[in-house]
């Protein structure tokens, strides 16, 4: 602990002392880079372009990383006069040692997204096992080998993790309505020193639709296969210095199809059972600019989800979900001084997350029943000061306040689980300082360093360190790197309340995952037209938490370590295509499963695309290619952990057809080959499936 105040009292005032001119008007001059080769956050992609993947934030930005001004509106083309393109909000300043991908709302609506899972599948480094559609919260997300809890999770820069791990916890990726997002940003490296020290995988920040000019309608409803029903609205414009945005999306689909035997969850008549998913989602935001130098936003979101369960590989599970989430977001932005340079951002949350679990339990012949529930509430407060001290210094640095409350109930009528009934109320506060220093040593030379100190209420005091930089050796070619160190605390449940479902126990001697993630990647401009970026990536994790005799416990180290690529390829106007590929692995050092890769995580993962887009018309084919995932359990006879799923390839068509300016019919044709294969442990998709809609923009 003492070693942890040593830092930060050296650490900070150093910031300090280094940069005497903290707060001063000085007047800025601009810094000039002779590389030809963008950061990805200052490269613009045209909305109405066919770009499938965009890797940088939409909008352009000056040499400074700030935003130019951009009109309401924004001009088309004489051939897309018929879309509409909303200006977008400011985006936020992040180092640039690893890179920042980006998915934008134009490629959200071509790929037909339902969820945010979705939305990162087509993203490089992510895994996703879901359930048909409709992404089951429990079936898996990993990033670069990390789980979905070792990943920061954000709304418009503030954490939706509830750092609940059990089956009936986790982080849901159904709890925003796809309708309100404008864009989903990933990045990690010394992005972990802003956002969090759990963040072995990354930082996915969710930023939602702010409205502008003119008042906005837009719809969508959706039928297709295995009964799927979905329908979105939004309403968006704004009034004077106020905007507004209002989205709701309805979502239910059944998820019953036929699976092989030995698949999850198969009924007596061959079915998958218990999959279904039905959930009601509203978003609400205002902004107001108070005067030139000062804005208030707030937004607002309310989940509602009913769903059945189903574990990876467990023969048949009846157990319910019912899950009520509320995310409350007030910021207020305000610009110290007489210039641009410095600016400060206060924001205050509340997270809810309601969890209940029900189901039978099935003892000596006779079936009982079992309750669960996990109710979080989270208090956050957080202050952000990016400050641009020099022309060659940014300081971006600040203040990340939480405190979580857990209550926990447990009940069961089985006589082997009585004696696990319990009633668990939780607190825990975590403060933490942070700060990332850039500096351009040179026109072709950043350095960035962070620091973020924690003072757990649990865990007690900690830091963790990162530092990255970017160096551009020609115009046409930069070298990149990061290396970030981390702690993942145990969640409260994991500590102290009993999972029913699984009849997993609480382990109050946990210790946090600790570990350090590094990456080392180049980013080259091949031609004119083609960009590519290639990144090695790495972790280590000691602590590793899992289950060991039916009771959490830490088991050991995994050590991570793959590549990851992306292409982007403008072939001719209206035309683009994209190639991302993932290889992972994530071996086990230590414990019983020693040598061997994490369950559920393939080694090899490749998506690619090529997308049309004229005059409103609109096609594009993606293809994913896995290498299959190890079975983590559930063997049957003849079978061991060490065996793997077979890979598989997947093809999927969307298109748009105009049928009026403002009306089109929309098509999503998935898994046009067909082939039922196992995504990952014992869970088959359904084959082939269709959705057919129609959209709307007045």
């Amino acid at each position: 602990m003492k070693k942890c105040f040593f830092w930060l009292s050296v650490a900070f005032p150093s910031l300090f002392l280094a940069f005497p001119a903290l707060g001063s008007d000085t007047e800025i001059t601009q810094t000039v880079d002779n590389s030809d080769i963008p950061y990805l956050s200052e490269i613009e992609l045209p909305t109405t372009s066919a770009e499938l993947l965009t890797q940088s934030t939409p909008g352009e930005l000056n040499s400074e990383g700030e935003s130019k001004e951009q009109p309401e509106i924004a001009e088309t083309s004489s051939d897309d006069a018929d879309i509409t393109i909303e200006a977008i909000a400011e985006p936020e300043t992040l180092p640039v040692s690893t890179p920042t991908y980006v998915i934008d709302q134009e490629e959200i609506q071509k790929q037909g997204a339902t969820s945010v899972a979705d939305v990162l599948k087509r993203m490089p480094g992510f895994a996703i096992n879901d359930v048909g559609h409709g992404a089951d919260i429990h079936t898996g997300t990993y990033y670069r080998g990390a789980s979905i809890n070792q990943s920061v999770f954000l709304i418009n820069g503030r954490p939706i993790n509830n750092d609940v791990n059990t089956y009936h916890g986790a982080t849901d990726l159904n709890s925003i309505p796809v309708e309100s997002i404008e864009r989903v940003e990933l990045s990690s490296g010394v992005t972990s020193a802003l956002y969090g020290s759990s963040a072995f995988g990354g930082v996915v920040n969710i930023i939602t639709k702010k409205g502008f000019a003119q008042p906005k309608f837009t719809s969508s409803l959706e039928f297709g296969s295995l009964n799927l029903n979905n329908q979105q609205f939004s309403y968006s414009g704004s009034v004077g210095a106020a905007n507004y945005n209002f989205s709701f999306e309805r979502y239910f689909v059944d998820n019953r199809y036929r699976v092989p035997a030995g698949a999850a969850n198969r009924d007596s008549q061959g079915f998958l059972s218990n999959a279904d998913t039905s959930t009601s989602t509203y978003f609400g935001s205002i902004g107001l600019d108070l005067d030139q130098r000062n804005s208030l936003s707030l937004d607002i979101t309310k989940l509602s989800s009913r769903r059945g369960l189903v574990y990876f590989g467990f023969p048949l599970q009846r157990d319910r979900l019912d899950h009520d989430g509320l995310n409350i977001g007030l910021s207020w932005k305000t610009r110290l001084g007489n210039g641009d340079n410095s600016n400060l951002t206060t924001t205050f949350g509340y997270n809810q997350n309601y969890f209940s679990t029900y189901g039978p339990t099935v003892f000596a012949g006779r079936e009982f029943y079992r309750t669960g529930v996990l109710d979080t509430q989270q208090f956050t407060g957080r202050i952000d000061h990016d400050w641009k001290i020099s022309p060659n210094n940014k300081l971006r640095w600040g203040l990340d306040l939480k405190n979580t409350d857990l209550s926990g109930d447990v009940l069961s009528s089985s006589p082997n689980r009585t004696a696990f009934n319990e009633s668990e109320n939780r607190n825990v506060l975590n403060t933490a300082l942070f700060a990332v220093n850039t500096w351009n040593l040179s026109n072709s030379f950043q350095l960035d360093l962070g620091l973020r100190q924690s003072f757990d209420g649990q865990f007690g005091n900690y830091l963790n360190p990162s530092v990255g930089l970017r160096y551009d050796i020609t115009p046409l070619i930069a070298m990149r790197g990061s290396w970030a160190g981390g702690q993942r605390n145990p969640g409260l449940d994991q500590l102290y309340v009993y999972d029913t479902v699984h009849g997993w126990e609480p382990n109050p001697d946990l210790e946090p995952e600790t570990g350090s993630s590094w990456t080392a990647g180049v980013d080259v401009k091949l031609a004119e037209n083609l960009t590519g970026q290639f990144t090695y990536f790495g972790s280590s994790l000691n602590n590793r938490l899992g289950i060991v005799a039916g009771r959490w416990a830490n088991i050991g180290l995994v050590d991570t370590n793959g590549l990851e690529a992306a292409l982007q390829l403008k072939v001719a106007n209206n035309w683009s295509t994209f190639l991302n590929y993932t290889y992972t692995d994530a071996q086990i050092k230590t414990g019983s499963e020693r040598g061997l890769q994490l369950g559920m995580i393939p080694y090899s993962v490749l998506q690619t695309g090529v997308g049309y887009q004229n005059s409103g018309w609109q096609a594009n084919l993606y293809v994913t290619y896995n290498s299959g995932a190890r079975r983590a359990f559930f063997n049957r006879p003849g079978e061991t952990t060490t065996d793997f799923v077979s890979s598989f390839v997947n093809l999927d068509l969307s298109g748009r057809i105009p049928l009026t300016r403002t009306l089109g019919l929309t098509v999503y044709l998935e898994n046009l080959l067909g082939e039922q294969y196992e995504r990952v442990n014992r869970i088959y998709s359904p084959g082939f499936t269709f959705r057919l809609g129609l959209s709307s923009s007045i």
